[in-house]
């Protein structure tokens, strides 16, 4: 049985998303966000691109570490409880 995280997106993403914290049951980052992806399919394409990977833009912290430019979507969530989906802002 996959672990339940609890999900939290920043302001940018809550407009594709839920509004608050969300519980979701998953096994890797990947299938957390194929899960959130079918409750709020507006989240598609914001968090990953068109080949699954995460957007250079978008940052996913597993209990506070930043996996984005590590294991990224292939990242175990086994222990993991909390999950931070953050868009960067970009700008000149």
């Amino acid at each position: 049985m996959a672990p339940s995280l609890e999900v939290h997106f920043d302001n940018w993403l809550r407009e594709y998303g839920p509004r608050g914290r969300e519980s979701v049951e998953a096994d890797s980052v990947a299938r957390l966000l194929d899960a959130l992806e079918a409750r709020y399919p507006r989240l598609r394409f914001k968090i990953r691109d068109e080949t699954g990977n995460l957007r250079r833009y978008v940052r996913v912290f597993v209990d506070g570490s930043d996996v984005s430019g590590t294991t990224g979507v292939s990242t175990s969530l086994d222990g993991a409880k909390t999950i931070d989906i953050l868009h960067s802002v970009a700008g000149g």
